[in-house]
């Protein structure tokens, strides 16, 4: 902590201040660093003036003059000079410290070390002390130079003990210092972490009450919105920014709020800002409707106007009518498309129900419809009437629908197009291209009405059906924006099949069910003619050669409905002549299946299978009617087998055309019920509970189920078993004749001569019966099928009459 220089000022001089002068300076050594065995040279001059004042006794012989040897600047300075001193007397522990210092390997070993170093510079200390003395101690002189040199050696020791006194004061000062900027320091630290938990404690309520405010900022731009957009669409002019994207916008925002409102009922007055909201959206909504029926009205008065101004060629006029409605059509559709989002059904609404601003989207259809019908509408209507005073087309029905509906459809296609430029999808789309449709309905529809040829009718039929009705079978589905003409056209094929039912009806009644046959009509077998289907006898079917084999029909019955028109050729759509096939047919046989081959696939299927029903039944009824009258002009097997070959045929042909079963019409009769209550009014036994259970247990309280009409196929197969039953039962009791009961029970029955009876009655029976089958039946399996049953029959009944007689017999 002190220099050199200024140690040495307080240490006091041994020689007077007066003799300072002459006494020779005290040259400073250099530092014991720079010189390591100064100590040892400093010890040899030291004894040198002994030496030379007992050599020289002419030099002055007092004591030396008294000096200070020099202090260490440093501790390892002293070190080294101790170590100088001591070499030659403490080599041994100058090996044992080397040793010490080869095996300073931590903190713990230096202490030791130290510890041991610095005894053993005291002990060098005092040898040194010890030597100095015992060469002193001898004569008056060096006991006196030792004394002074021990008091200034003392005094040094207690400047040095002052010094170091105050060093220890220094440092106890400085280490109250530290100790107190130790504590400041803990203390700065502890406000510190109680300051940084206090910030950290002010940054999340910062971060809460940020979140908070932002909470309510979102919250609230839901409901600051309303004065803005309040003043924004009640502002005169409002409807001048309707096609800027501002607009859409400012529609977008009004759908968040009330989503919003909707989704937090419990906020304070959410029902009343919703309430506003929604009526700021319909009046934003009835902008949009006014500026798209604004921009529609301009556009349509320009081509009016044009119009108006001179004729116009076809080209001219169709650029007129679609080129110029295109122009603004992108621009007037995204307007409108801002409606039609807010028009359509939410996800969970009820089937039916129509969205709050639906009629708004109808208004604008309704406007746009309106506008283009003023100007398309008359013009398609004149193009009809065209068509219709065309004489290829005036009197025929089928000729002018297919150049009306023709002309028609390519109208609805161009209008549909157009159409979708203005709008997104369908809606309200059919019902303006039917309003287009209507001059074609005004024209066909009193055609169709006054038409009374069911050919025409059924070609009608046809042709819509085939060329305009889309295929429910076709698997590819229809583009979103094709146009679908088979709901356009389907009016008037319902038209059609309605006049088509009624003149199908109209025949059934006056041609079948009220039909009077002609005598020569009834003129059978006389009106049988054989006809082979398959052209020349050359070309019937091969058998197989053996014996007892049957060949196959000769009359085969075709497996599709017949079509008798006046066209057909001999060789038919069927490889047969259907005028032969039909030539023995009864008139309301061949009336009623010329019925059903037309109106097959014309007519709805449910439709199609009540009215089969009708014709099967009337046609059944009108086959027994002729039967009955045959039977009283002719013989009973003729009327027999008339009905069985005509029930026949009909059987056939209602399998060609798969008449599904139609379910009975049921009703209940109450009149039962009525008259009961009224007998037990007047017997006075109304409220008797045991009447009313006895009448209950009667069926009389019960309604009586009432079948209208079986199934035509039921009904046929069972009057054609009823016949086939009593015509083989005819000729079987003809041939049992000799058998009757009657004659059994007589007295002298000859049971011997009976059976001879009957098998000669047998012989002429079956002799007639195969001649009257072959007069009817041409189908040879048929023929001897009937044989058969009869035979069964025959062979039945004498089995029973054997069995009787026997059993008679053995009781006898």
């Amino acid at each position: 902590m002190y220099d050199d220089a200024s140690y040495y000022t307080f240490l006091p001089s041994a020689v007077p201040q007066e003799d300072r002068q002459s006494t020779p300076k005290h040259n400073r050594r250099q530092s014991l660093l720079k010189q390591p065995n100064e100590d040892q040279q400093a010890n040899d001059r030291a004894l040198e003036p002994i030496g030379e004042s007992s050599a020289n006794p002419g030099h002055n012989a007092g004591p030396p003059k008294a000096t200070l040897s020099r202090r260490a600047q440093s501790y390892t300075d002293f070190h080294h000079a101790a170590r100088t001193v001591l070499d030659k007397d403490s080599s041994s522990k100058h090996k044992k410290h080397a040793r010490a210092h080869e095996t300073i390997k931590d903190d713990l070993d230096f202490s030791d070390w130290y510890d041991s170093l610095e005894a053993d510079l005291l002990d060098a200390s005092h040898e040194e002390y010890t030597y100095v003395k015992s060469l002193l101690l001898g004569n008056s002189y060096g006991e006196s130079l030792l004394m002074s040199y021990c008091r200034d050696y003392q005094k040094q020791l207690e400047l040095s003990s002052a010094h170091l006194d105050a060093l220890l004061s220094s440092t106890t000062d400085a280490l109250d210092l530290l100790s107190s900027l130790s504590n400041s320091f803990k203390a700065v630290e502890a406000q510190t972490t109680n300051f940084q938990k206090q910030c950290e404690g002010l940054i999340q309520e910062q971060r809460r009450l940020t979140q908070l405010a932002d909470g309510i900022n979102q919250n609230m731009k839901y409901y600051s919105f309303l004065e803005p957009v309040t003043r924004r669409l009640n502002a005169p002019g409002a409807g001048s920014f309707v096609r800027s994207e501002e607009y859409s916008s400012m529609l977008a925002r009004l759908d968040e709020c009330l989503e919003y409102m909707a989704a937090h009922p419990k906020h304070r007055e959410a029902a009343t800002y919703r309430s506003r909201y929604r009526l700021l959206m319909t009046r934003g909504l009835t902008l949009i409707r006014v500026n798209f029926v604004g921009g529609l009205r301009e556009i349509s008065s320009d081509v009016t106007k044009r119009i108006a101004d001179r004729q116009l060629n076809e080209t001219t006029m169709s650029a007129l009518l679609y080129a110029k409605f295109r122009v603004g059509a992108s621009e007037l559709k995204e307007v409108a498309q801002e409606i039609r989002k807010r028009a359509m059904r939410a996800p969970g609404a009820e089937p039916g129900a129509e969205s709050e601003y639906q009629s708004l989207m109808n208004e604008l259809y309704t406007s746009y419809s309106a506008t283009r019908g003023k100007l398309v509408i008359p013009l398609i209507r004149k193009k009809i009437g065209d068509i219709s005073g065309v004489p290829s087309t005036s009197k025929e029905l089928v000729a002018f629908a297919r150049n009306s509906i023709g002309y028609t459809r390519e109208m609805c296609s161009s209008e549909n197009d157009l159409w979708h430029e203005w709008f997104e999808g369908n809606d309200g789309l059919y019902d303006f291209l039917e309003s287009v449709c209507e001059p074609l309905y005004d024209h066909l529809r009193p055609r169709i009405i006054h038409e009374n040829e069911i050919l025409k009718l059924c070609e009608l039929c046809t042709l819509l059906q085939t060329r305009y009705m889309h295929d429910q079978e076709d698997d590819e589905p229809m583009d979103a924006n094709e146009l679908d003409f088979s709901v356009l056209i389907q009016p008037a094929l319902e038209d059609a099949q309605t006049r088509l039912v009624f003149r199908t009806q109209a025949i059934l009644r006056d041609e079948i069910e009220r039909y009077k046959p002609k005598p020569d009509v009834l003129d059978y077998p006389a009106n049988n003619r054989k006809v082979s289907l398959s052209g020349t006898k050359g070309q019937r079917p091969a058998t197989s050669g053996r014996k007892g084999s049957i060949a196959e029909p000769t009359t085969p019955m075709p497996k599709a409905p017949i079509i008798v028109e006046g066209g057909d050729s001999p060789d038919g759509q069927w490889g047969f002549d259907t005028q032969a096939a039909l030539q023995g047919w009864y008139p309301t046989l061949r009336k009623a299946i010329w019925l059903l081959s037309r109106i097959y696939r014309l007519v709805n299927s449910t439709v199609f299978d009540d009215l089969a029903h009708q014709i099967v039944h009337q046609t059944t009824l009108s086959l027994h009617h002729a039967s009955a009258l045959i039977s009283a002009s002719r013989t009973p097997a003729d009327a027999h087998l008339f009905l069985i070959k005509h029930l026949l045929f009909l059987k056939q042909q209602i399998v060609a055309f798969d008449i599904e079963y139609v379910t009975p019409d049921i009703s209940f009769d109450f009149s039962g019920l009525s008259a009961t209550f009224y007998e037990l009014r007047d017997r006075g036994g109304f409220f008797d509970p045991r009447n009313l259970w006895r009448n209950f247990a009667g069926g009389k309280l019960l309604p009586k189920v009432v079948e209208n009409m079986l199934d035509a196929k039921v009904e046929l197969d069972g009057r054609l078993r009823g016949v086939i039953t009593a015509f083989t039962g005819a000729f079987a009791d003809r041939i049992l004749s000799p058998l009757e009961e009657k004659k059994v029970a007589k007295k002298g029955f000859d049971a011997i001569e009976a059976v001879e009876a009957v098998k000669r009655v047998a012989d002429d029976e079956v002799r007639v019966l195969r001649r009257k089958l072959e007069e009817y039946v041409d189908d040879r399996r048929t023929r001897e099928m009937l044989v058969g049953a009869v035979q069964d029959l025959v062979v039945q009944g004498y089995e029973a009459f054997y069995e009787s007689w026997m059993r008679e017999k053995g009781e006898g």
